[in-house]
């Protein structure tokens, strides 16, 4: 390809509306347009790359005995109504009727639609397992779509459905998946780390796994262990105990203390002369219709994931208003406390709490809070689970090793989804006795449009991408200094044209603009390699090798050139290859 000709509209500046760098580079080095909120179109640069990713999301589903399908996007409200999604999956579902008046929607995600197929299709227990997949634009009405491809109305993902007999052989093929997911994003060429998760409105029990692409933009925290493989997203990572000594203090003290004006934590903390670890933190939640009190130690944060997985799942979870909280305690948010309620306030309270003596908290009465509070004396919980969000150099859950924390970008999640939609679809085959049984599902989804902006997260310096050289839309670039000096342009398209025929994948910068506008076009735009021919190398026979990643440069001889980058090229790619 030839820049003259290429679609490649390339801007100095940065554009208003990006606010990560992924959006920035992507919209100034001409990959992608907006079209609207959240949805934006590919220009051919932009489609290269995402063609790239999901041939190797073909290959590696394909390797682990995947087929592909192509399932609609507009998806009837029937099935949706027969797994009880259709009223609790919330705003975010695009839904529409046709001119029948009959509800649809726009596919945020295929569970029902996959199901139903296969239940219409499935007979005997010979045909499992069955693993289907398609690479697919999903809708999603995002309250604020941002970030450009990283949080859209509209994206490419690929998600496989797996259908087995048992739990056994269910995870058997999680496992392959799992394994296929290191594979993809190592061919991408990315850093990344699978870390336990939420669920999440996917649901099942059975488990699952995100993969996050290591960059520090992330928009999600992950913690991992130092010394084993634990890792988990800070949503799901499982929270230990930890002993925090009591406040001599306050082991005189009893009752009520006047605390005027003092409706925070640190607040109570410093008028009272005390650490927060000797506090409750308590507050007052309504999950759909339910109102209820979470309490934690108050140097440590509710994690609202985890309130929704041990008292829900709820439709709608969230804090209560200053005027709910009135409505039901008779008493303003600040002040709240676990004792001297009554029985049918429920009361769910973190493990650490349950061990905590001599605790400080609200009295349920403004300017006021109760000392030496004790749980199980004082107050009964009506539950006690690990509700609280963990913190970087606490234990690890697994081995005692000190946990750490990085910023990820989910692009990938894997889930073991048990029979939660083939009991409700119907979902069943005939074992080898004849008897009907219910298909053990998996759910297997991959972010092509938002590996390709994660890619650049982790990938980019102050001139533009450095794309992984199997992602990139190009492989080479060829750069002739002037279009005055025919041997110049005679080398360059001799070296263009070899590259291609090598299968080295090249543009040649044909324009007739200055050097340097081409220079920061190619740094801009990303190319792994840059081939410079310029009149004073050339005069020894030599060419510039420019590296993008480490800016690197060799002078090589015009005869080598093109057989040194095939072999850059090959290694690059042949790092991770299908079995």
């Amino acid at each position: 390809m030839r820049v003259s000709q290429l679609l490649n509209p390339t801007l100095r500046e940065v554009p208003a509306e990006a606010e990560v760098i992924s959006h920035q580079l992507m919209l100034r080095a001409g990959y992608i347009r907006k079209a609207a909120a959240g949805i934006y179109t590919y220009l051919p640069l932009g489609w290269r790359v995402i063609r790239k990713i999901e041939q190797i999301v073909r290959e590696e589903m394909d390797a682990k005995g995947g087929q592909e399908v192509m399932l609609p996007i507009v998806q009837p409200a029937e099935l949706w109504r027969e797994t009880g999604r259709w009223d609790v999956y919330g705003p975010e579902m695009f839904r529409l009727r046709d001119r029948h008046d009959r509800e649809f929607c726009l596919g945020p995600t295929h569970e029902e639609i996959i199901t139903d197929l296969v239940r219409g299709e499935l007979r005997s227990y010979k045909q499992l397992p069955l693993l289907l997949y398609q690479i697919q634009n999903k809708y999603r009405d995002e309250r604020r779509p941002r970030f450009g491809l990283m949080r859209g109305r509209e994206f490419i993902m690929k998600d496989l459905y797996s259908f087995d007999r048992d739990p056994e052989s269910s995870k058997e093929s999680y496992r392959k998946m799992y394994d296929a997911y290191e594979r993809i994003y190592s061919r991408c060429g990315l850093t990344y780390r699978a870390v336990e998760a939420d669920a999440g409105a996917i649901g099942g029990t059975g488990g699952s796994h995100e993969f996050m692409v290591l960059a520090e933009s992330g928009e999600a925290a992950v913690v991992f262990c130092s010394d084993c493989s634990y890792a988990a997203n800070v949503e799901k990572a499982e929270c230990l105990p930890r002993y925090a000594p009591e406040d001599q203090s306050l082991k005189e003290k009893t009752g009520e203390v006047h605390t005027p004006g003092t409706k925070t934590i640190e607040q109570v903390a410093s008028f009272l002369g005390i650490s927060k670890t000797s506090l409750i933190k308590t507050l007052a939640y309504k999950g759909d219709e339910k109102f209820f009190l979470v309490l934690v130690r108050g140097d440590r944060e509710i994690n609202e994931i985890k309130v929704n997985n041990a008292l829900g799942p709820f439709v709608n979870l969230r804090m209560a208003e200053p005027e709910e909280v009135n409505s039901v305690l008779n008493c303003e948010p600040g002040f709240v406390g676990p004792v001297g309620l009554p029985k049918e306030i429920f009361i769910a309270a973190d493990l650490e709490v349950a061990e905590m003596k001599s605790a400080v908290c609200g009295a349920n009465k403004k300017d006021y809070h109760l000392l030496n509070v004790v749980c199980g004396k004082d107050f009964v919980p009506a539950k006690i689970a690990d509700l609280r969000t963990v913190t970087p150099g606490e234990p690890c859950p697994k081995c005692g090793g000190s946990l750490k924390e990085a910023r990820g970008i989910e692009v990938g999640q894997v889930f073991n989804l048990g029979t939660k939609y083939s009991e409700k679809l119907h979902a069943t085959y005939l074992d080898d006795k004849g008897k009907e049984q219910v298909c053990y599902m998996g759910c297997y989804g991959v972010g092509v449009s938002r590996t390709m902006a994660a890619a650049i997260e982790q990938n980019n310096d102050e001139n533009g991408i450095i794309w992984p050289m199997p992602i990139a839309p190009y492989h080479c670039i060829v750069v002739p200094v002037t279009l005055k000096d025919s041997e110049v342009v005679s080398v360059a398209e001799n070296i263009y044209k070899k590259l291609n025929s090598l299968g080295v994948e090249t543009v040649l910068d044909d324009r007739d603009e200055r050097p340097g506008v081409k220079f920061k076009d190619a740094d801009l735009v990303g190319y792994p390699l840059r081939v410079t021919i310029g009149q004073k190398a050339m005069a020894e026979g030599k060419v510039e090798l420019v590296y993008r990643a480490t800016k690197q440069t060799e002078l090589i001889p015009v005869e080598q050139v093109c057989d040194t980058i095939e072999r850059i090229v090959k290694e690059a790619l042949s790092i991770v290859t299908c079995d």
